[in-house]
């Protein structure tokens, strides 16, 4: 009988795993994106939510779900697939260490962020569209459509707006959310407390969502400014950066609490997931 605990995880099934989380904790990231992206005035969540859903529906706090499921098959299952692939290479006998862990993280949060960027960049237009003015939207009707008129209309190079906040941005949840939830799994199966169940998968998964959003914020707020820019509106990441301090220091946590919100919950979910797909349909110890 094999122990399902020992499987080791196929190189698409963190990918896969983002995704059915995606679907889940979407209204929060778009709650998220618009808190991010307000000027003046500072306006609650709860208050975006329930404006939303006055005006145009419960189904108008999914926008851009389609981008957000294509940015997880883009981007995370490149940094899942990079570092389940690579974990076992760069350390066949044993364990890796904390270092090396971040390592391998860092260097696929990075090639994720770059190959994830193009439908990050159409996931936020279509969240931030429905409170712009009608004749101002973007109206893509998909990922694919928003993809084609970005091309099309302004240019291969403009899909990857932001691709150096994203590409860092990347880099650190990547640690936080990959090579943290990692060792503290790691630690945790080290005590008489623990062993390789959901109940680990959740506090390990927990605590690795925390890290990840205190790490993370700034950046993602620059990301978000970056993406959501109208032409000309930045000059380059510094531009963005002092315009963004000029509202003060806490403006690069503009959404803090619901950026939280949403990365502790994607962060479990990913994770309950992911580890659920390993058990049940993971490689065999060899």
């Amino acid at each position: 009988m094999v122990d399902v605990t020992k499987r080791t995880p196929i190189w698409y099934q963190g990918g896969v795993a983002s995704a059915l989380a995606a679907c889940c904790t979407h209204p929060l990231d778009l709650l998220k994106v618009h808190l991010q992206t307000q000027q003046g005035a500072r306006i609650r969540g709860t208050q975006i939510a329930v404006n939303i859903v006055r005006t145009q529906g419960v189904l108008a706090l999914y926008n851009g779900l389609s981008a957000s499921i294509g940015r997880q098959l883009t981007y995370s299952m490149t940094r899942f697939a990079f570092y389940d692939v690579m974990k076992p290479i760069v350390v066949k006998d044993g364990n890796p260490t904390m270092l090396q862990k971040m390592v391998i993280a860092s260097c696929g949060g990075f090639v994720g962020g770059v190959v994830g960027t193009p439908c990050d960049m159409i996931n936020v237009r279509m969240q931030n569209d429905i409170k712009l003015p009608k004749e101002l939207r973007r109206n893509y009707k998909h990922v694919f459509d928003g993809l084609y008129q970005v091309f099309t209309k302004e240019g291969f190079l403009t899909l990857f707006s932001g691709v150096g906040m994203a590409s860092s941005r990347a880099v650190l949840i990547t640690n936080g959310q990959i090579a943290f939830y990692d060792q503290i799994k790691e630690m945790l199966l080290g005590t008489s407390s623990f062993n390789d169940t959901i109940y680990t998968h959740f506090t390990a998964s927990f605590i690795a969502g925390a890290v990840a959003t205190g790490i993370t914020q700034p950046v993602d707020v620059m990301k978000t400014r970056l993406m959501n820019a109208k032409p000309g509106e930045y000059r380059n990441v510094w531009h963005c950066v002092v315009e963004t301090g000029k509202h003060g220091p806490l403006s690069f946590f503009k959404g803090f609490v619901p950026a939280f919100v949403r990365l502790g919950p994607q962060t479990i979910l990913t994770w309950i997931f992911k580890e659920q797909l390993r058990m049940r349909y993971g490689k065999n110890p060899k």
